[in-house]
């Protein structure tokens, strides 16, 4: 039986076609019938129906939306029990990729008994209502209703205390809600850096649960009881450094982001705690390789690790090269020194490469007829 991880993984949602499968017309129509039926038992055919045609299907998941209403209906008090699983994923799978059908699901008042399974004793359920609330914060609408509605607290509490895939969905949720203001605050009162640094402690650095992880460690930090919860966790530094090393393109950026925020705010109190997990040759490489956020945030932080805050004199300029050298001059250990100088010297060579390459590409793009001066100026590219 497929999960509701099944219905939003990579694998499965990069399958979705733009148009309605052959045969799959009428049976919308006869779901849609199905669903507005007084029959128990009608209402969950309808259900398991809906949610296997909208499982790939984006057309399917717009001409079944006057199917959220009933399905929303199928989660309430007075439904049999075993009917709130089947509605709530075929809710699901109508909110994947569909913004309008979020913001439907929740206006429909899905939320309330969405949010009354976090707390259920079946697992699955539980499992379930976690992934729609991943699913359905997805939206920017959806956020502050999200919000207010008291999600937080138990998402937080399923981050601690639920199953592995309820976890990854959880800190998903928390890491989309985060992004408006009044949802930090009230994530950040939940005091959930613990569990966050449990959870990127032992998931693979380079997954997007990884990601989601740093993405919301970046966001509490900015408080300086986040910066204190962080580096009283064990190892909870160096998680943060390891998916700097190892993880996505935007996971090494929030990172980097969360490092940089942390030593910008009390340089004094974070460098060493930063220092000491061993974040040089991670950061040179992002000097190099990084997005052009990464790059920077980099560079930046490279500077406030350096052993003295205040300018060299005009004869040493504040180059990358001095402000690594002095840095690991600070480092115990000739091995060490000696690695973080190989690392520079390594980057160097790529960025040189790279600089060669775009040269080169330039080259071949500015032919001769390129230079060619015209005397009109225009802002917009001409329709052809």
């Amino acid at each position: 039986m497929d999960t509701a991880a099944d219905i939003y993984s990579p694998s499965s949602s990069s399958s979705d076609v733009d148009v309605t499968p052959r045969g799959a017309t009428s049976a919308v129509e006869r779901a849609l019938q199905l669903i507005q039926s007084d029959d128990s038992d009608s209402k969950l055919q309808a259900a398991k129906e809906i949610r296997r045609l909208t499982k790939t299907s984006q057309r399917c998941r717009r001409l079944l939306a006057d199917s959220v209403i009933p399905l929303v209906s199928m989660l309430g008090v007075g439904s049999p029990e075993s009917h709130h699983e089947s509605a709530l994923l075929a809710l699901l799978n109508l909110a994947v990729k569909d913004e309008k059908n979020k913001v439907r699901i929740v206006e429909a008042g899905a939320l309330e008994p969405v949010i009354s399974f976090l707390q259920n004793e079946n697992l699955s359920l539980q499992e379930s209502a976690t992934a729609a609330l991943l699913t359905l914060s997805a939206s920017v609408n959806n956020k502050p209703i999200i919000g207010a509605s008291g999600a937080i607290p138990l998402l937080v509490d399923i981050l601690k205390n639920g199953s592995a895939q309820a976890k990854v969905d959880a800190v998903m949720a928390l890491s989309n809600l985060s992004t408006y203001p009044d949802n930090l605050t009230v994530i950040f009162g939940t005091s959930p850096i613990p569990y966050v640094v449990s959870l990127l402690k032992t998931c693979k650095k380079s997954s997007k649960t990884a990601e989601k992880c740093c993405s919301l460690i970046e966001s509490l930090v900015g408080f300086e009881e986040g910066r204190i919860a962080l580096t009283g966790e064990e190892f909870g530094v160096l998680a943060v450094v390891e998916v700097l090393e190892n993880g996505t393109v935007l996971a090494r950026e929030h990172a980097v982001g969360a490092l940089l925020t942390m030593c910008d705010s009390d340089r004094c109190k974070y460098r060493e705690p930063i220092l000491s997990e061993g974040v040089i040759p991670g950061l040179l490489e992002l000097t190099v390789q990084g997005t052009p956020k990464s790059q920077t945030k980099a560079q930046t932080l490279l500077r406030l690790l350096r052993d003295t805050p205040y300018p060299r004199s005009e004869l040493q300029a504040d180059t990358l090269e001095n402000i690594v050298c002095n840095i690991i001059s600070q480092i115990d250990g000739d091995d060490q020194s000696s690695k973080a100088k190989k690392m520079l010297a390594e980057m160097v060579q790529v960025s040189m490469e790279q600089s060669l390459r775009h040269l080169q590409q330039r080259a071949l793009v500015c032919t001769p007829t390129d230079l060619t001066i015209t005397n009109s100026c225009t802002s917009e590219v001409s329709l052809k």
